[in-house]
């Protein structure tokens, strides 16, 4: 499923980044999902290339008409 793929990312962002992850308490673990989602730039848009190319025709000709908000909302579900 698609949602496997996103934490196989980030599983890989944390390998690649030598990071602490796994010894953060779960707020602290949050805290870093947001900001990795949020200042790297790269990742984010490498998520977004995940979920954008699983849209079929019709839902990419939505998405382009609102994709500001649309972006906001899918990094929001993202972090869920």
């Amino acid at each position: 499923m698609q949602n496997d793929l996103l934490v196989a990312a980030f599983r890989n962002y944390i390998i690649k980044h030598k990071s602490v992850f796994y010894g953060l308490t779960l707020d602290k673990r949050m805290e870093y999902i947001e900001n990795a989602i949020q200042k790297n730039m790269k990742f984010r848009n490498s998520l977004k290339g995940m979920i954008i190319g699983v849209f079929t025709v019709e839902e990419y000709l939505i998405y382009t008409e609102n994709s500001s908000a649309l972006n906001k909302r899918m990094m929001n579900i993202v972090k869920e």
